[in-house]
């Protein structure tokens, strides 16, 4: 199966730290792993106000992923124009980018936000 896998699940995988429901995703090594730029760039930014739950090194992350085998899912136009066309359950624009490309490139969204696990299509919700 094909997983985007949601900025928290990202961090929590770099930490070692996945709940049991999404490490089976995770560790299936018949799963190949994706991650957006948008989950390294939200990183960033709210690292940059000290949120504590975005506490890790983007940088380290980033290549952490690359060295273990995740894809990085580029963000495209059409990537872009098809969040126009999400309901509003949800107006975390980093979510809302991951949403469109999780439905535009027909890829599995790994997610622990409940928020998210609510829009229409192959949204895979766990906690």
């Amino acid at each position: 199966m094909n997983l985007l896998l949601d900025t928290h699940i990202l961090i929590w995988a770099a930490m070692d730290e996945l709940p049991k429901e999404a490490a089976k995703y995770v560790d299936d090594i018949n799963n190949k792993l994706y991650f957006s730029p948008a989950s390294i760039w939200e990183i960033v930014i709210k690292n940059g106000l000290g949120r504590k739950d975005f506490f890790v090194d983007p940088t380290s992350l980033y290549s952490g992923l690359i060295d273990a085998g995740y894809e990085e899912l580029e963000i495209t136009g059409r990537h872009t124009l098809l969040v126009s066309t999400l309901p509003l359950l949800h107006k975390d624009p980093f979510d809302r980018i991951l949403l469109a490309q999780s439905a535009s490139e027909r890829i599995s969204l790994l997610t622990a936000d409940a928020l998210v696990a609510q829009y229409p299509g192959s949204v895979i919700f766990v906690n």
